[in-house]
């Protein structure tokens, strides 16, 4: 009996496997007929085994810490801009800056997000990620604009400076502080406030709860069925949608602002439907949780690493710190975005960190680049940033950490796009650096630290495996400008990128 229950389910396998292997071969052979007046312009490349392509070899390499090895090895053989099959789908793959941004600033004529189904299923129709047209550039006008204005960026700067204050107040110097934590929950009160108005406590952190446990199913399998990683997620933002109403309900009660105070307000003061307010309210949480805590942890540990740039940046934050306490005045944003030397901090980081590898559309129609080379229309094209960031042929020594590259570069060139670029352009960016400044101005002002060994994870997010965990100890007046002559360097200008290999290795772990 159990013999011949074992030969059904092995036939029942067979005949699937089969099914699918028919299923995948008439689409294979439907696609070459469609596309075979431009098959002679696919560039080259290989779109690897049946169903799954090259996808696992892209994910080996993506948890090893040069994740780019795999897109280097084919740009050698098929040079920047060459054909694979990753994610389910055949995909024009682009390490070229030129290439890479004229499919960024595309319209939805030519080109739509694409994003792993799991990820289109918790987003939702509504979400700005993944809507299209003049509705989508409408949103993200409105968001961009407020998000710019100084009357937010004077609220966010007291906010940061508050939530900072308060984290920092409550550290140790007997136990270890967890950077990559600490920065979560700064940085996600501070832009809850911008979006909703809510205050510490306990709706905010049920919020927070919640919102950990929907961004974990961004990137899981597509199967929603009770205990699935996805049946989760989708639980907690059924949670998160429901007090996202109620706040927007007491909105309307308590009638519309001409100067709104909230991204929330922004919209309903145009009349958006609810739920397009709630999905993206819940979208836009998601800078910070992960990219600006995470770009603010890298730079940390970059300055660890690195003596020369923490001992130019404390001095520079010093020099602000004793102005103003001089002159009695309190810290405004444009203070903090003033300081030269922390913004090219900043831009390195975004630079060697890559906090967003990169991004994938998808063709509406054929779509020719440069060099002949056309996308057919329903093939994907992932524009890959990490690749472009660290091609030896644009930046010097790209693997090093060297903020002393920049004050003579164009950020606003195509070989450096760290938040995207064209209509889907990041609408935070200024809030970002704004938020990475403050923290750091507080913390190298206020601390000497030592950091623990960790290492940085590349996939599916960028974060530190072990948190960015640090020894602190509180500065005191008379040595706040000891670094420079304890490391006993003369400083370093734009052009003076090489360290003291000896000194450098000597006080990468004591105390600075």
């Amino acid at each position: 009996m159990e013999d011949s229950w074992i030969m059904v389910v092995m036939a029942i396998l067979f005949l699937s496997f089969i099914l699918i292997l028919y299923m995948y071969t008439w689409r294979s052979t439907s696609n070459s007929t469609k596309c075979r007046k431009s098959e002679a312009s696919l560039p080259l490349g290989t779109l690897g085994w049946p169903l799954v392509g090259e996808t696992m070899e892209f994910i080996s390499c993506a948890y090893t810490d040069q994740p780019e090895t795999f897109m280097e090895k084919r740009r050698r053989m098929y040079g920047k801009v060459f054909k694979s099959h990753i994610f389910g789908s055949p995909t024009i793959v682009s390490t070229d800056e030129e290439v890479s941004r004229n499919i960024l600033q595309g319209d939805s004529n030519t080109f739509v997000p694409s994003y792993p189904k799991s990820l289109t299923i918790l987003m939702g129709e509504s979400s700005i990620l993944l809507i299209n047209g003049y509705l989508q550039r409408r949103i993200h006008g409105l968001i961009g604009s407020f998000l710019k204005s100084p009357n937010l960026k004077a609220q966010i700067t007291r906010d940061m400076q508050k939530f900072v204050q308060q984290s920092m107040g409550s550290w140790d110097e007997d136990r270890l502080i967890y950077i990559q934590d600490e920065t979560k929950k700064i940085g996600f009160q501070v832009l809850v406030k911008a979006l909703i108005s809510l205050d510490p406590g306990d709706e905010m952190e049920f919020l927070r709860k919640q919102f950990q446990e929907f961004i974990a199913g961004l990137m899981s399998l597509p199967i929603n069925i009770p205990g699935t990683r996805l049946y989760r997620s989708l639980q907690a933002k059924k949670k998160m949608v429901k007090l996202m109403g109620k706040i927007i309900e007491a909105k309307k009660n308590g009638g519309s602002s001409k100067v709104p105070k909230d991204v929330a307000e922004v919209l309903l003061n145009e009349n958006m439907k609810d739920d397009i307010i709630s999905d993206n309210m819940i979208d836009l949480m998601i800078p910070g949780e992960d990219s600006v805590p995470v770009l603010i942890t890298l730079a940390i540990k970059y300055l660890s690493d690195c003596p020369a740039a923490l001992q130019q940046l404390l001095e520079e934050n010093m020099k602000l710190k004793a102005l103003k306490d001089q002159t009695g005045e309190e810290m405004i944003w444009s203070d903090y975005l003033s300081l030269p030397f922390t913004q090219t901090v900043i831009t390195e980081t975004l630079r060697l960190g890559n906090i967003i590898n990169g991004v994938m559309r998808k063709a509406m129609k054929d779509v020719q680049l440069k060099g002949g080379y056309v996308i057919p229309k329903g093939w994907c094209v992932f524009t890959y940033f990490r690749s472009v960031h660290l091609d030896e042929n644009l930046y010097d020594s790209p693997h090093q950490f060297n903020p002393w590259r920049w004050p003579d570069r164009d950020t606003s060139g195509c070989s450096f796009t760290p938040f995207g670029g064209g209509q889907r352009l990041c609408p935070g960016l200024d809030l970002a650096r704004l938020e990475v400044s403050i923290f750091l101005h507080h913390f190298v002002t206020q601390f000497k630290w030592v950091a623990e060994d960790d290492s940085i994870v590349n996939f599916p997010t960028v974060r530190m495996k072990n948190k960015m965990p640090i020894w602190v100890k509180r500065r005191s007046s008379h040595d706040a400008f000891g670094l420079k002559s304890k490391l006993n360097f003369e400083g370093s200008s734009k052009n003076d990128t090489e360290r003291d290999d000896q000194s450098a290795r000597q006080y990468e772990k004591e105390i600075v």
